[in-house]
């Protein structure tokens, strides 16, 4: 293989790697902080991909322009989800194991919910746009100008997100909540108020990925769920709670699938993803990136 077919087969794994990582961090947000294992996480992704859609067909409105809007739509949709069932079910379950399965429940209703709730609304075909797709030239290798964009974007919200965790005085009270629920609020940390928030901003950031993928493939109301099992696995490789683990483990795990699709088969992908989970649940159950 030649340079520039090494760098777009990088890249592309890149480019996919750097969509499981914007996932992956908005659901390990909300399994750190509040043991909710939301598997509707990549529903919310499907809706802010159509609201993206929908802006673009209808008004001619920039995918760059809806970004902030499905942020903003999605995160509120977090908070009204947070109030009406998460906060009841914390107050009547009576230990954090029955909190967890209730909250599982929930969030399997969510995901039928808003999959019926989109095929309502907008049908069930494939729907896409064009926006950015001239090639872009970079060493010898060439790159649709929507793909270098959403991977640009993708590590620019993720790493926002991650210096908002470490820089500020709200970050620094997730991650004390993360480490240790009983000694935050010990030491005065709000947990009435963290926890909609970061609920709702984990929301958000998974309408800001589905507002990319919108960019540069296809959409449909069922495309949220191989997300979500994707944004799992990375986060069992960068380890439950560690933001820059399911950094790293998204940006692994796009190049290593892109790899073995290439030298081996395409339809080897699932393959790979689950064999990779397995093994580190075997060899490493607390994530490649956390330290015992």
């Amino acid at each position: 293989m030649s340079l520039g077919a090494w760098l777009e087969l990088i890249a592309s794994g890149l480019i996919t790697g750097g969509v499981y990582a914007l996932v992956a961090l908005g659901l390990n947000l909300q399994y750190g902080l509040m043991r909710i294992l939301n598997i509707a996480h990549g529903e919310f992704l499907m809706v802010g991909a159509f609201l993206t859609w929908t802006a673009q067909s209808t008004l001619g409105l920039s995918p760059l322009l809806m970004i902030p809007v499905c942020f903003a739509v999605l995160m509120a949709m977090g908070l009204v989800i947070h109030r009406l069932s998460f906060r009841r079910l914390a107050r009547t379950s009576p230990n954090l194991d029955v909190f967890e399965a209730r909250g599982l429940m929930v969030a399997f209703g969510l995901m039928f919910l808003l999959q019926n709730a989109a095929q309502l609304l907008w049908g069930g075909d494939l729907r896409g746009y064009d926006y950015l797709t001239g090639p872009v030239a970079i060493g010898g290798a060439q790159f649709a100008a929507n793909k270098l964009l959403l991977l640009a974007l993708a590590l620019g919200f993720s790493g926002a997100l991650i210096a908002v965790l470490r820089g500020t005085l709200y970050g620094k009270g997730v991650r004390a909540l993360m480490q240790s629920p009983t000694g935050a609020q010990l030491v005065g940390i709000d947990t009435t108020r963290l926890h909609p928030l970061m609920f709702g901003v984990g929301l958000g950031l998974s309408g800001v990925a589905g507002c990319l993928l919108s960019m540069t493939y296809t959409i449909s109301p069922t495309m949220g769920e191989p997300y979500t099992v994707t944004a799992l696995i990375v986060i069992t490789l960068g380890g439950f709670g560690s933001m820059a683990g399911a950094l790293v483990g998204g940006l692994a795990l796009g190049v290593v699938e892109a790899l073995g699709m290439h030298f081996a088969s395409p339809s080897l992908k699932s393959l790979l993803s689950y064999g990779i989970f397995i093994a580190v649940l075997l060899w490493r159950p607390n994530g490649l990136f956390v330290r015992k």
